[in-house]
């Protein structure tokens, strides 16, 4: 089924379905994490990669960047 997809409907498919739900999964494994063992360089680095999808998100809708 996957092969039958066009090239630009697979991105867009990764890109508004499958990255969202892995950021937002990081996100709240670092949260688990967090309540479980108190902030470490893990829950961070959990933290981070589902802020990066947040990021990414709004420079792709057109938001402002921070500097």
């Amino acid at each position: 089924m996957w092969l039958l997809l066009t090239s630009r409907l697979r991105t867009w498919l990764l890109l508004t379905v499958v990255v969202p739900l892995a950021t937002g999964l990081l996100r709240r494994a670092g949260q688990a994490l967090e309540r479980r063992t108190g902030a470490t360089p893990v829950t961070r680095a959990l933290y981070k990669a589902g802020d990066l999808g947040d990021r990414a998100r709004t420079t792709l809708r057109g938001g402002r960047r921070r500097r």
